[in-house]
């Protein structure tokens, strides 16, 4: 278990992985800067031209249109023609199994869920100023939406910045780097217990050696520079957020984490899986963490994860249909769901300059 205010020490095994991403991340905002700012550098015998206010409403207009409309369409695109989902068995499973009262109850998670992940966007804000549980809402279903297209939602970083003035771009791409960091650290950390519980012993130590390997990497080359970034760098900024903000968003990331988990645990229940606790939850955590460690697309994370869930499940003879349902009612449950939501915002979001 992470200790609370440990993440500082706890990052080091990963800063060279969220550090790259840090890099791709700025550079993929400074470039959706470039086009919002919405000026067009002709040749060098034409000065800068200025597109008019209302062209830029237009254009601000048009561009939320087609983020709303990307993203409803992969999410279309991946129902309609996966052909790992068999809809009349699909259909049959959730009829065989609906209950209000239980609809309500998992749904219950997805609504904590979420709201945990505000819970902890705020408490790593208020680092730059103080915002409130709505603009914290905000800010995170719709950078969820505009990031469901991109790989592994870096459009997720871009979009959190654009509601901030572009000076603290670089301050907020980092902290939604701590944001995610933490949650990839716990996932990364019960997802090797998962494996050890399962008797995946090779793949375990692996895990272990690799980690260690990054410690002693970050260690010995925290001075070399990328991009005017350094492991040394990352670290010391880390180190300068106040403890009780890291031990607020340790504890939030760990109950955002119980609560995922146990959704998933609660939907096997809800088909008839009966396996052992124990057995269940240490099965999730392994399908969760190898699932979230390849690159991979918002839209296609239930294929992703359902692929996984086939694999290890099948081995403990859950039917790898009931599997492929569960995996794809929690993408639902907590990417479609508030990415419907958060196609309001992204619709609503207003530049600085409007």
């Amino acid at each position: 278990m992470v200790v609370p205010g440990s993440i500082p020490n706890i990052m080091r095994s990963f800063a060279i992985f969220y550090g790259c991403r840090l890099l791709v991340v700025s550079i993929i905002y400074f470039q959706i800067l470039k086009f919002s700012n919405l000026q067009i550098q002709l040749p060098t015998f034409v000065t800068m031209i200025t597109i008019p206010h209302k062209a830029k409403q237009f254009s601000v207009f048009i561009i939320k249109l087609l983020i709303v409309t990307a993203a409803f369409y992969f999410i279309y695109d991946q129902l309609a023609n996966n052909d790992k989902l068999d809809w009349v068995k699909f259909h049959s499973l959730l009829y065989d199994n609906q209950s209000v009262s239980g609809t309500l109850f998992l749904l219950s998670f997805s609504f904590a869920n979420r709201y945990l992940e505000i819970l902890k966007w705020r408490n790593l804000v208020s680092l730059i100023k103080p915002i409130s549980l709505d603009e914290s809402t905000k800010q995170v279903l719709g950078a969820l939406t505009a990031g469901i297209f991109t790989p592994n939602g870096l459009g997720e970083y871009a979009g959190k910045a654009l509601y901030f003035d572009k000076k603290k771009t670089k301050k907020i791409i980092f902290l939604n780097l701590i944001c995610n960091g933490i949650q990839m650290v716990l996932t990364v950390v019960f997802g090797t217990i998962g494996l050890l519980i399962l008797g995946y012993w090779k793949w375990s130590l692996a895990i272990i050696g690799l980690s260690i390997f990054f410690i002693l990497f970050s260690f010995l080359f925290k001075n070399i520079k990328i991009k005017g970034y350094s492991i040394e760098k990352l670290i010391y900024k880390i180190n300068e957020i106040p403890k009780r903000i890291h031990t607020k968003n340790n504890l939030l990331a760990l109950c955002r984490y119980l609560i995922f988990s146990h959704q998933y645990y609660f939907l096997f229940l809800a088909f008839d899986v009966d396996l052992p606790y124990l057995t269940m939850m240490a099965t999730i955590a392994t399908v969760y963490f190898l699932a979230s460690s390849l690159p991979s697309f918002q839209f296609l994370d239930f294929a992703v994860k359902g692929s996984m869930a086939v694999f290890f499940f099948g081995k403990l003879g859950v039917n790898e249909w009931i599997a492929v349902f569960i995996s794809t009612l929690m993408w639902f449950l907590n990417v479609v769901l508030p990415v419907v939501i958060g196609s309001y915002y992204v619709l609503k979001f207003k530049p600085k300059w409007e």
